[in-house]
């Protein structure tokens, strides 16, 4: 049974990677004094390194993780209808290349190579380690949560925020075919505040459909930490039921992006021949077909 995420998540993975794959040099900073440090504390005065080597490895179990849960919601979900969680989805007439995939799609068919058509929802993960960990003698021991140490994981880093609304806007120009998918980025932490605006934004656009954290407790103590933004750009998600509820409307709504910039005239104009059609659902489709033309 898949689970949000958790201290023991972090856990999972630095014990995989150490049995599997790495050195602990390669996921810890090492200190002056010779500890094991996931990121520097905020009391620390020694000397600093940057350390990359864990960005891979930390990147690849997210998605595969992201895949465990979503394969979950797709086995239970009352859509009627077969779809598949892929990884690394390839679709050039949507810009997602072989070297941008989309880290995750729900899709009608397996293949990596899809259609437009057959993609059904497109999820960009940009997960991290939250909690600070210090690792002695083959333990781990939790140091605290993301504001007792000096790193920016997931969702707070800007790069990693800038990257997935580049990524997003990408998709949306690339073709018209790119217009009934949504987009959405999938972390473990909160946003920072000066973004708060932003993602509200970027939905109300159409431009990505939501940043979704499925970090129920990414502060200890019980902090307070956002839950939402007022136009929900920004969601935590608190339970599998929860997530997939939204999930499952997110996939039964028909959506269509539209964007154009045109004098009031055109506008007019179109809007008054949609108007004519017999019924709304006709007229959004002689408006969209409209819109696509200018």
């Amino acid at each position: 049974m898949p689970e949000l995420w958790t201290k023991d998540k972090e856990i999972e993975f630095f014990e995989q990677a150490l049995e599997n794959f790495a050195t602990p040099e390669k996921l810890f900073y090492i200190s002056d004094d010779g500890k094991y440090y996931a990121y520097w504390p905020k009391f620390y005065k020694g000397k600093k390194s940057t350390l990359q080597s864990r960005n891979t490895l930390i990147g690849s179990f997210t998605e595969k993780y992201s895949v465990d849960l979503l394969n979950d919601f797709v086995r239970n979900t009352n859509l009627n209808t077969n779809l598949y969680v892929v990884q690394g989805v390839i679709c050039n007439e949507i810009g997602l290349t072989r070297q941008s995939p989309a880290d995750v799609a729900i899709c009608k068919t397996r293949r990596k190579e899809q259609h437009a058509e057959d993609i059904v929802v497109i999820f960009e993960v940009k997960m991290s380690i939250v909690w600070n960990w210090e690792y002695i003698n083959g333990n781990l021991i939790c140091m605290g949560d993301y504001k007792t140490h000096r790193g920016n994981p997931g969702l707070l880093r800007s790069d990693s925020m800038l990257k997935a609304i580049g990524k997003s806007i990408n998709v949306r120009v690339s073709s018209h075919k790119a217009s009934r998918i949504p987009i959405i980025i999938l972390g473990n932490t909160p946003i920072t505040e000066s973004y708060f605006h932003k993602v509200d934004h970027l939905k109300t656009a159409g431009i990505i459909q939501g940043f979704w954290s499925i970090n129920p407790q990414p502060l200890d103590n019980n902090q307070e930490n956002i839950k939402k933004t007022i136009e929900k750009g920004f969601v935590r998600y608190d339970s599998l039921q929860e997530l997939y509820t939204e999930l499952n409307g997110l996939m039964t709504r028909e959506m269509e992006f539209f964007s154009s910039m045109i004098s009031k005239k055109e506008l007019g104009k179109i809007i008054e021949i949609a108007s004519k059609e017999n019924n709304y659902m006709q007229k959004a489709e002689k408006f969209l077909k409209l819109i696509k033309e200018v």
